[in-house]
């Protein structure tokens, strides 16, 4: 069965907490690996462009393709609202903005499916030219991998079954059996801020079923994953959901490949000030919130 673009906005679901800080004063990027901390703006902003190369002037000649003209990414074929695959086409809000993107630098975008905890590696190896998958910007990831301008953020959900003792983020213990995708930002906040050992899975299909038939107590998820998968009749929840304000989400780029970046980072600012990124977003998702005090883009990005 496929999912339409109605049926997840039907399935979107209120945030149930919302959590937004930006009380730090310090140019120097946080060290904390607490997803759920809240950001420092400052830190984010030392990553944003302060503008961005017209995009009349972008040579795409010398952007270092894998294909001349084609920008070769990788993406997952799970992950609905962002990233999936519908009657064997590859949509979702992230590879919808990046096929916008592509279409003002005139590149073909050609997606192929991969397992997120191999994305980043294989962008940074160049089997890929760009990672599409609602990426979180860490400091950890950005020791490895390049990132474009940032175009959202991410939120962090507790799935559970109808009925769970588990009720959100503060219940979680080390007798809960927790549900993670491999590699992911719900894997590290569990590991490292929560202190305990998660259930890891390759993808998130395998992890939603497994909190469908008891193996797992619950999934930390992204929650836009968490609306693309739970359905009425499940007999699953999505107990608590809260904003990922310290990290906001990008496309991946190998490190040394500076031309692309600046590329993307161009036809970002192009979709944004022409109203793409506004209609998708909408879109997508019709009752989304974002930091009040953070816009997509290079600084110089005015949203429309």
């Amino acid at each position: 069965m496929t999912i339409s673009r109605k049926l997840l906005a039907a399935l979107t679901v209120p945030l149930l907490a919302l959590t937004v800080s930006c009380g730090s004063s310090s140019s120097e990027p946080t060290e904390s690996t607490d997803a759920l901390a809240g950001s420092d703006q400052q830190s984010l902003d030392q990553y944003t462009t302060e503008d961005t190369t017209p995009i009349d002037e972008i040579d795409t000649s010398g952007l270092g393709l894998i294909t001349d003209g084609t920008l070769r990414v990788g993406t997952l074929s799970d992950a609905p609202p962002n990233i999936f695959l519908e009657d064997g086409v590859f949509t979702g809000y992230d590879n919808e903005l990046l096929r916008a993107i592509g279409e003002k630098l005139d590149l073909e975008v050609e997606f192929a499916s991969t397992d997120f905890s191999a994305l980043l590696a294989q962008v940074q190896n160049k089997q890929f030219d760009v990672g599409s998958s609602s990426i979180s910007t860490t400091a950890a990831r950005r020791e490895n991998v390049g990132f474009t301008n940032g175009y959202d953020f991410g939120y962090m959900a507790v799935v559970t079954k109808d009925g769970s003792s588990v009720t959100g983020f503060d219940s979680l213990s080390e007798s809960t059996r927790i549900g993670v995708v491999q590699g992911t930002v719900q894997d590290d906040y569990v590991s490292n801020t929560l202190g305990l050992e998660p259930v890891r899975f390759p993808d998130y299909n395998t992890v939603y079923a497994n909190v469908k038939n008891g193996q797992v107590d619950a999934w930390v998820a992204p929650s836009q994953q968490a609306t693309g998968q739970v359905k009425e009749g499940d007999g699953t929840t999505i107990a608590e959901t809260i904003i990922n304000t310290e990290n906001f989400t990008a496309y991946a780029v190998n490190s040394d490949n500076k031309a692309l970046i600046d590329a993307l980072n161009a036809g970002l600012d192009a979709v944004i000030a022409d109203g793409t990124w506004t209609e998708l977003t909408q879109e997508w998702y019709p009752d989304r919130e974002l930091p009040s005090d953070w816009k997509p883009g290079s600084k110089a990005a005015v949203v429309k």
